[in-house]
């Protein structure tokens, strides 16, 4: 006779386990300590194996009758209901280790060593996106039933805050996940692929502000000479306008990476972000940034040397010596000489490059004394560590040509 729920809610544990059978395989298992279970059992290959399906009051008579039903189907198809169980088990371990999230740190861990380092670096703005966008919106998904619409969603929030240069990287990092999951096995298809298409147009890009002409740096340069502020930021900045080399290569130079005999500047590779990047991907040995120094800019680092002696870094952060100096001093400077929205640190680099184009130097020594890493094959050669020479001449002339600006009427 079919058991009822009374008859299973009232059902006590006796001195020995024992089972009150229901309908077609089904019972409920009374264990001696009280424990109630269900239990199902079923003819397969001549023998009468049994198969728990859970727990009273857990698992209710309803609940228990319906998963008896659903394993009496298997074995009607000749499907072991253990084995499918077994398989279950399998796979929802496995979305609970292939999750979205759970893929996007193993491709982010796999990608660091490949990624440029530092707070602005590719390392840590992934990283970043990764927790503020894309692990909260997709992160508890299994990677293989994440939607193309789902992708485009979270690419679409990032769009709606108006960052669009985010979005762009949001895009390329999501494409590189899911390939990482295809290269896992994880995936036959790649939901983020082709999403450039229906990608938010952005607006022009804006340059760094740079000067352009004669009266301009005139006016610049005695600008700086009469400058008030620090003499640290004083220094940094005539040492960007003598040398073009990037503010984060300023910032982060070492006493030991000057020779003021030889007057040459070096710069290991990576200390270089665009150097750094190229050796970490493609593990090259990139030479040094080789950086001659005009009479002027010895000068201004032999002052800064009596101004540090031997501390880390030539520039030091004005609130802790053991640090660099901040990353918004040279901007900050440039905005109280009033050259907010004319001029950035980085702008001297364009205003360095095209006075000297202007001036008919060599395009490939300019190229090199700025250390740009261009597209072409031919032009991608290390030319950050050639024309040496050629260079020291050229921003000798650069220097003496900004001193006779500054002494001109």
């Amino acid at each position: 006779m079919p058991l009822t729920d009374t008859a299973v809610r009232q059902a006590k544990p006796a001195e020995k386990d024992f089972t009150l059978p229901d309908a077609h395989g089904l019972a409920l298992f009374v264990a001696s300590n009280g424990t109630k279970s269900w239990h199902f059992r079923f003819s397969w290959h001549g023998k009468q194996p049994r198969i728990s399906l859970g727990k009273y009051p857990d698992i209710s008579l309803k609940d228990a009758r319906e998963l008896r039903d659903e394993a009496r189907k298997l074995v009607a198809k000749g499907i072991d209901p253990r084995l499918q169980r077994r398989h279950d088990q399998r796979t929802a371990g496995a979305k609970t280790e292939n999750t979205f999230e759970s893929v996007a740190r193993r491709w982010h861990a796999f990608k660091v060593p490949r990624l440029t380092d530092g707070r602005k670096g590719s390392a840590a703005q992934s990283a970043r996106y990764l927790e503020k966008d894309l692990i909260p919106a997709l992160g508890k998904l299994p990677i293989a039933e994440i939607k193309r619409a789902d992708v485009l969603a979270t690419i679409r929030k990032v769009e709606a805050r108006g960052s669009l240069h985010v979005a762009e990287k949001v895009r390329t990092w999501l494409n590189q996940i899911f390939r990482f999951a295809i290269a896992e096995g994880l995936l036959e298809i790649n939901p983020a692929a082709d999403l450039d298409i229906v990608a938010a147009v952005q607006p022009p890009v804006k340059h760094n502000p740079a000067l352009v002409g004669d009266d301009e740096l005139k006016a610049f340069v005695k600008a700086l000479s009469a400058f008030s502020g620090s003499v640290f930021t004083k220094r940094a900045i005539r040492l960007l306008l003598l040398t073009g080399v990037r503010t984060g290569e300023m910032r982060h130079c070492s006493p030991d990476q000057f020779d003021l005999e030889a007057e040459l500047w070096t710069v290991p590779a990576d200390g270089v972000k665009q150097l750094r990047s190229r050796a970490k991907v493609n593990g090259e040995a990139i030479p040094a940034y080789l950086v001659p120094l005009s009479r002027q800019a010895v000068e201004e680092v032999r002052e800064m040397l009596k101004l540090t002696g031997k501390a880390r870094y030539l520039f030091q952060n004005r609130n802790d010596p053991t640090k660099v100096m901040s990353e918004n001093t040279v901007n900050s400077a440039l905005k109280r000489m009033g050259y907010e929205g004319k001029l950035t640190g980085h702008g001297i680099r364009g205003t360095i490059s095209t006075a000297l184009n202007e001036k008919g130097y060599s395009s490939d020594w300019i190229e090199a004394q700025l250390s740009h890493v261009g597209s072409d094959k031919v032009r991608r050669s290390y030319n950050h560590a050639k024309y040496v020479e050629q260079r020291r001449g050229m921003m000798q002339d650069w220097a003496d040509y900004l001193d006779s600006l500054e002494a001109a009427d």
